[in-house]
């Protein structure tokens, strides 16, 4: 779906997404997802940021995991993408790309660097997906109910 809005921006004369990841935070016995409130209106969403120098993608996925929602794993692996507009301040939005990275929980921090902006609740995938304003996230989301939790091998980040 992503390659489809890039063709149509770019036609059209658009700017060029920015990139950020996101981390789908896992429970591997349930096959839950850990969803964070968002700072700005309080809304669900999934833990994402931007790139980070010197780390991967994978890499990055996992440090936002940590300072958004508490959530130490060794491992991400990449589960796909979706498109947003990421409001800013000044009254417009910018074009988004986030490449989404699932996150295996290994631990979950009683105390974590955002805890006092955000709230974190474990919903199943498919109420997790209507919990979420991006439809290609949501879809994303929908596609773990299908995947039991221990099937998924993350690659070392």
């Amino acid at each position: 779906m992503i390659g489809l809005r890039q063709r149509l921006a770019r036609l059209l004369g658009a700017r060029r997404p920015r990139l950020q990841v996101g981390a789908v935070c896992r429970d591997a016995a349930t096959g839950d997802v850990l969803m964070i409130t968002s700072r700005g209106t309080g809304r669900w969403i999934i833990p994402k940021g931007w790139p980070m120098p010197g780390r991967t993608l994978a890499q990055a996925a996992l440090q936002e995991a940590w300072e958004e929602a508490g959530v130490r794993a060794p491992a991400a692996q990449e589960l796909g993408g979706y498109l947003y507009d990421k409001a800013q301040d000044e009254g417009f939005a910018i074009p988004v790309e986030v490449r989404v990275f699932v996150v295996p929980v290994e631990t979950l921090a009683d105390q974590w660097p955002e805890q006092a902006q955000r709230s974190r609740r474990w919903f199943p995938p498919a109420q997790a997906a209507a919990l979420v304003a991006e439809p290609e996230l949501a879809a994303l989301l929908k596609g773990l109910a299908r995947v039991p939790a221990p099937a998924l091998r993350p690659a070392r980040a």
